[in-house]
């Protein structure tokens, strides 16, 4: 979650996409240059590693299919995507990488592209930005002598890179280079930090006065200040090794004018602008990005907008809503049902809505046995609404047995056309049938865990389907099996990475296993299917492999099981009270030192959080170390950078001594957190306040504060209670609905025009033209508020990056129009060395 600032106004960064495949890869770097290595992609936030896939296998042209989709959490400059060569007897080898700043991430979005991979150079390989304040003067009172000076205040750095995965040890060179000269400075090295604040001078004569002998004193012509520049080069020291350079940036003197001084921020760069060699072609790799940044402004803001949303459900007839015009003007459906589903789900107005637009589409339907087979709005709003509120259902229901297939790894395929040589048609289909077995009595004897609300749902779609077709006796059941088969079970099956079932894309082996049961449990669960003539299989291995499901009484099974998630009879107590699994993975756990002259260093170990308890083990799979209780959780804050210099911190308080955890990654550690804090928000002991940092030395290192039991400093992280599955930022989703009706908006104006021709509107769903009318006139007035208030927003701050200082004094809201924003310096990348070939490093295309 991004930190409000001042005015309340929080800027949320999301990405999602897919690293595809890769293609002709060339040979990886190093001594090693083999072509035929097994291969993982990963991708980094400027140099912070936050996503990594599986190794495949040995391939020139490898297929990923690996989906992606995580908050980010801080501020990036560039996303870089890197290739990697497994070795197991030395370091992992780099193929290659793509490069992509974060402002052209647009020309990506929602497309997909080959992108050229480029060589990965440890000197082009920076981050963070550099505060500098420079002056140029005849006289320098500091010095207090005569002739052209140059003040060097290197002031402080920010967003430095991890050194093998901790803060480093950063120290500057500021130096005046020129065609005859280059005079270098250090600053002192400051210890295990990413942010270090330097606030060191320099000084350094550029010209003497006339009455200098020339020759004597000084060698540079008055006119070759036009060739001095000032170089800022970061370096982490290595002490007994090669210190390791950071990143450099170069001010010409030209640019700083007598009796100004010049104080700026700028961003590092690599070293020499990030020139390129010609290297051998590395291939391509193909990708597909979404990246999505909302500017979310204060609740208030949001209330006519959102209010005008939850009033849809009420709306004759329901094609004149808000929420259903939205739907109509998106091209691609599915940016508009989901925050619209996610806000009508909080708010408890889904059911009514989804009832509303089924019974729309249902006017529509002239055939039973083609009842919600389409990609409407409709079925997209309950494909979304079941797998929001049905992500535990699923992992209650299908995790043990989808784990047990892709830990077995049997073989399955019974197509007498892709069997491999040696292959045992009967074993595979006994394999086969063994699994779907499993996954067919796990579904359908999971009635009492389905969620309420999935059978709310239900239960209205068999009532509508009844209503529409009375003449049907079998159309109740094919309405809710439609959904909870074809489009829910199957699909988790079919792909278990999408559904947070399994943490990667599994093998083509396994994967095909997957499709045949996918395909399977469709069949069996499509009502009326197995009663049909076995002839009607277009395989004729289908037409075996059924015939023993079908003295098996699986008709009765289903139809049981519909009846049981779709009926008005109350259900059993729910499955929820078993443990589902939320979050596990490997952390650096700091050492509790319960003794007085306990170790107190940090190790691995594998954290796990269930909707029941926190527990952390020595490896995966082992005996837990340590149970913490969900119940006895008080707050899940993070931790300040300060405390053990490292990143990526947070601190589980509990009725015993806090748990202080390093997360791999920024975003690992914000998933933490929100799994953590609302899975403990409605506990009863809940502190108000909370220590951002350690206890050591007989004081809180925050608050100075000499008791260990004092109350902690800093205001806990506000809480909203919410149901855990339903855990919904409104004001975001609300902010990403304006977004789309923003960018829809020459549509939203064809609706509301003057009178046309009916085919002018025949994309449009317009029953009632009077009412659609008003809401459109409704969502007009609604949006151009919204719209001023975020020009408001952008008019009162100065665009941040390395072309402009960044000073902002931030304006009051409703003062539009007030620059209020200090800008120290506009400066033009020729001015400030930032080569646009070195900014745009691995941005070609291919077509």
């Amino acid at each position: 979650m991004a930190e409000e600032d001042d005015a309340g106004i929080r800027i949320l960064q999301s990405l999602r996409g897919k690293i595809c495949e890769a293609k002709n890869l060339g040979p990886v770097s190093g001594p090693n240059r083999q072509r035929d290595l097994c291969t993982f992609c990963t991708i980094s936030l400027d140099q912070e590693e936050v996503f990594r896939t599986k190794v495949y296998d040995k391939s020139v042209c490898p297929f990923y299919g690996e989906d992606f989709y995580f908050e980010i959490p801080r501020p990036f400059q560039c996303l870089s995507f890197y290739v990697y060569a497994k070795s197991v007897f030395q370091r992992d080898l780099p193929v290659g990488k793509v490069s992509i700043r974060k402002d052209d991430l647009c020309k990506y979005s929602g497309k997909e592209h080959w992108c050229s991979l480029h060589p990965v150079d440890p000197n082009s390989e920076v981050q963070g930005k550099v505060h500098l304040e420079m002056r140029l003067n005849e006289v320098i009172p500091e010095i207090g002598s005569v002739g052209q000076h140059l003040l060097v205040r290197i002031i402080e750095c920010q967003g430095l890179p991890l050194i093998s995965g901790q803060n480093c040890d950063p120290y500057a060179t500021v130096s005046l280079v020129g065609p005859a000269r280059s005079d270098q400075k250090k600053t002192k090295v400051k210890k295990k930090t990413s942010n270090p604040q330097f606030e060191e001078t320099f000084f350094f004569e550029v010209t003497r006065s006339s009455s200098y002998s020339k020759k004597s004193h000084f060698s540079v012509e008055e006119e070759d200040i036009e060739k001095l520049e000032i170089k800022v080069d970061l370096w982490n020291n290595e002490n007994l090794a090669q210190d390791v350079f950071l990143g450099e940036t170069r001010v010409p003197v030209k640019v700083l004018q007598n009796d100004r001084t010049h104080k700026a921020w700028y961003l590092l760069q690599p070293k020499g602008n990030g020139s390129k060699s010609k290297s051998d072609d590395l291939g391509s790799l193909r990708l597909k990005l979404t990246y999505i940044e909302d500017t979310v402004l204060p609740s208030a803001y949001y209330t006519p907008l959102c209010n005008l949303l939850l009033k849809s459900p009420d709306v004759k007839p329901i094609s004149a809503s808000a929420a259903h015009i939205l739907g109509d003007i998106c091209r691609e459906r599915y940016e508009a049902v989901l925050p619209t589903v996610r806000l009508l789900l909080h708010h408890n107005r889904c059911v009514p809505f989804v009832s509303a637009v089924a019974a729309l589409e249902l006017d529509n339907t002239q055939e039973a046995n083609t009842i919600f087979r389409g990609n409407s709005l409709a079925t997209r709003c309950i494909d979304d609404m079941m797998k929001i509120v049905g992500k535990n259902y699923l992992a209650v229901t299908l995790k043990p047995v989808i784990d047990e297939i892709c830990e077995s790894n049997k073989t399955c395929e019974i197509d007498p056309v892709k069997l491999k040589e040696g292959d045992n048609v009967e074993v595979n289909k006994e394999n086969l049938q063994g699994y779907v077995q499993k996954v067919f009595s796990s579904i359908t004897q999971s009635s009492s865990s389905c969620p309420p609300l999935m059978c709310d749902v239900f239960r209205s779609l068999r009532h509508l389907a009844c209503k529409r077709f009375p003449a049907d006796p079998h159309v109740q059941y094919s309405a809710v099996s439609s959904f909870v088969f074809l489009r829910f079970f199957a699909v988790a099956v079919l792909t278990p990475h999408s559904f947070q079932l399994r943490s990667h894309h599994p093998d083509p082996e396994i994967s095909r296993t997957l499709t045949l049961i996918s395909k399977t449990i469709q069949t069996l669960g499509s009502w009326g299917s197995l009663s049909k003539k076995l002839s009607s299989f277009k395989e004729t291995y289908m037409y075996d492999f059924f015939k023993s499901f079908q003295e098996d009484k699986c008709i009765e099974k289903v139809k049981k099981f519909l009846d049981e998630i779709s009926s008005n009879v109350s259900k059993e107590s729910s499955g929820l009270e078993d443990a589902v699994v939320l979050k596990e993975g490997e952390v650096q756990k700091r050492a509790q030192g319960r003794k007085r002259l306990g170790k107190k260093n940090f190790k691995k170990r594998w954290l796990r959080v269930t909707n029941r308890e926190l527990s952390y083990h020595k490896h995966k799979g082992k005996e837990a170390l340590c149970i913490i209780n969900v119940k006895n959780i008080q707050a899940v804050e993070k931790l300040d950078e300060s405390a053990f210099n490292r990143k990526n911190m947070f601190q589980v308080v509990h009725s015993e001594k806090p748990l202080y955890v390093q997360a791999g990654n920024c975003v690992e550690a914000s998933e933490w957190l929100e799994v953590l804090g609302p899975v403990s928000r409605c506990n009863e002991g809940r502190l108000s306040t909370f220590h951002p940092s350690n206890y050591s030395s007989g004081a809180w290192q925050c608050c100075k504060s000499q008791s260990s039991n004092a109350p902690g400093c800093k205001p806990c992280t506000t809480t909203v209670l919410a149901n855990l599955q339903l855990d919904i930022d409104c004001d975001r989703e609300t902010e990403r609905i304006f977004s789309l009706l923003s960018s829809n908006d020459t549509k939203l104006q064809n609706m509301e025009g003057p009178q046309r021709e009916q085919e002018d509107y025949s994309k449009f769903t317009i029953q009632e033209p009077k009412e659609t009318f008003q809401t459109l006139k409704q969502l007009r007035n609604i949006m151009e508020e919204l719209q001023r208030q975020h020009n408001i927003r952008r008019d009162s701050t100065a665009q941040y990056g390395s072309l402009e200082a960044v000073d902002p004094v931030r304006q009051q809201a409703g003062q539009r129009g007030e620059e209020r924003s200090i800008r120290l310096s506009v400066l033009d990348a020729a001015k400030h060395g930032c080569s646009k070939d070195a900014c745009e490093e691995g941005h070609e295309v291919q077509a």
